[in-house]
């Protein structure tokens, strides 16, 4: 960015400015942006990337120094989240030299020009959290955008490493099938690693850690979505039989379409289920080994990747997610065997949504905690969620 002149930054801001001018909050801020360039073909590909910077960097102060006009609040995003920025260069020059520092040190620094209110207010019902978040390191884990993880199907690692290697894409193994790689990766230009390589967070691929799997055994994926707990669950035990259900079925086809790219060879069903109301004409008198329930929630352990659904939240959102996960729970918990496992899973930082739901289902129905808890994500580049094992006893 050497070179740049003042005007230069200034047009900068003001693409900035319209963008997050014309975005109402509606919809995920990167299909947003799609169409807002296609708008405004005018902006080059370096204007399009620093107004995608600028406004996620902007989005990452969350509710902090309100107070503050737009530019102010947007020079200290921009000090917080980057090593190098022309904007701090050119509105705040007496930070350069402390721009390269830990975002720890330049949290300390700000704190000590704004006050304590620049860590406080980042994140909305910061004291709601789940026990166990160090809350300071969870904060400061939103100035930094979390990285791509990877999981590649068993025996195929040398084949995807040689690819990626092929196509310059750096990577770190982390574990056994799990890959990190920069955040922004082009995969698709890899188009021979597709099927064999599924985009999968890291906490994402520990949710079925407490689930006890067994060859023959029967597993129903309540919420399945686009499969992916689906086909980590067909990773860790091909030979299950497997029902898989979510309420809409053109998402059952994008899942059809996603095993049938990874090479599924289990013969899966698949129903539409509405979890919320009464759907025993279409499970009649089934019941389950296991169930796979990753509830819908307020997605807050995510928004370190879409950090403009903090200022979407509404406080009372808590509450009402934890009233249907309780309400899916107790519809849900008739089918699982005695004997059988419950795995319950969020993508929540709340306690109103992960033990407190968790403490309703065994109050509630009789299922015991056997493993599990919160997965913190935020010391080292993931998502964080929560995913439990209750067992309901035998009669």
């Amino acid at each position: 960015m050497s070179g740049i002149t003042p005007r230069r930054v200034e047009q900068q801001v003001w693409n900035f400015q319209n963008a997050l001018t014309a975005y109402s909050f509606d919809e995920p801020f990167s299909r947003f942006l799609t169409q807002f360039f296609k708008n405004n073909k005018q902006m080059g590909s370096s204007d399009r990337r620093m107004t995608s910077r600028l406004c996620y960097n902007y989005f990452r102060l969350g509710n902090a120094l309100t107070n503050l006009g737009q530019l102010e609040r947007l020079t200290i995003a921009e000090f917080l989240c980057e090593q190098h920025s022309e904007i701090v260069k050119l509105y705040q020059p007496n930070w350069v030299v402390n721009q390269s520092r830990t975002v720890e040190e330049k949290c300390t620094l700000l704190t000590s020009i704004y006050g304590s209110e620049l860590l406080a207010n980042v994140f909305p019902n910061i004291n709601e959290l789940s026990s166990g978040i160090d809350k300071d390191t969870f904060i400061r884990s939103h100035f930094v955008q979390p990285d791509l993880f990877i999981r590649i199907q068993r025996g195929m690692e040398t084949f995807v490493e040689n690819h990626l290697s092929q196509a310059g894409i750096a990577y770190k193994q982390e574990r056994d099938q799990t890959y990190r790689l920069a955040n922004g990766t082009k995969l698709q230009n890899v188009s021979v690693i597709e099927g064999v390589v599924q985009v999968q967070d890291f906490s994402s691929q520990e949710s079925l850690n407490p689930a006890q799997i067994s060859a023959g055994q029967s597993w129903w994926d309540a919420c399945a979505a686009s499969g992916g707990k689906s086909l980590l669950l067909l990773d860790k035990q091909p030979r299950v039989k497997l029902l898989v259900s979510d309420l809409r079925l053109s998402v059952l086809r994008n899942l059809d379409e996603r095993f049938q790219k990874a090479g599924v060879q289990v013969n899966y069903r698949k129903k539409v289920i509405d979890l919320t109301a009464n759907f025993a004409h279409v499970l009649q008198d089934e019941s389950f080994d296991g169930v796979i329930l990753d509830a819908p929630c307020t997605g807050s352990g995510t928004w370190g990747r879409t950090p403009e659904m903090i200022q979407q939240f509404s406080q009372e959102s808590i509450a009402e997610f934890a009233r249907l996960q309780k309400k899916i729970a107790s519809n849900v918990v008739s089918y699982v065997k005695p004997g059988g496992q419950l795995i319950y899973i969020t993508c929540s930082v709340f306690a109103k949504e992960n033990e407190e739901v968790s403490k309703y289902i065994q109050e509630h129905y009789g299922l015991i905690y056997e493993d599990g808890g919160l997965i913190p994500g935020y010391h080292r580049g993931s998502d964080s969620m929560y995913s439990i094992r209750l067992r309901k006893p035998l009669k």
